[in-house]
């Protein structure tokens, strides 16, 4: 009589249907991004794209430059939120130098410096050329205190 209890036990688990086996974590796709519903044209936060061509060196940095007022998108000032598309022209001062960016491929997560350069054509004018400066005095440390001579040349060698 056991027997054929645990016959019908055992046949009730086998006919019931099992549960979906789901992971704890979610596969993550290579590339996420924002897409607009009623033209589905890809977009992505302008803070987030200056992060990830390599242009900010940190994401907060890179929406505190929006924040600041120092990134236009087509002409515009942009918050951080701000949507870019393919065709944009981004302009952002970082770093003290102005660049001209054309946004290629709006993407959203950081990626390799070869790769980066690639999804943005830089429109930006060649950084000038930084001032000659003529050598620092060198002056031999035991010869006391400067002539008047050497504190004029000091005085005009740090005023440049």
């Amino acid at each position: 009589m056991i027997g054929l209890l645990q016959r019908v036990a055992a046949a009730r688990v086998d006919d019931a249907p099992s549960p979906p086996v789901l992971s704890k974590v979610p596969p993550r796709r290579a590339s996420v991004r924002c897409t607009c519903n009623d033209d589905d044209v890809e977009q992505v936060r302008v803070d987030r794209w200056l992060w990830a061509i390599r242009i900010c060196s940190s994401r907060s940095q890179a929406t505190d430059a929006c924040r600041g007022g120092h990134v236009r998108v087509n002409g515009r000032p942009a918050k951080p939120a701000t949507p870019v598309r393919t065709g944009d022209r981004v302009s952002a001062r970082v770093h003290g130098r102005q660049r001209e960016l054309e946004v290629v491929d709006p993407i959203e997560r950081r990626v390799g410096a070869p790769i980066a350069v690639t999804c943005y054509v830089d429109h930006s004018p060649a950084p000038a050329p930084a001032e000659r400066m003529p050598p620092p005095l060198v002056r031999d440390r035991a010869a006391g205190r400067p002539t008047k001579k050497d504190r004029r040349a000091i005085d005009r060698f740090r005023e440049r």
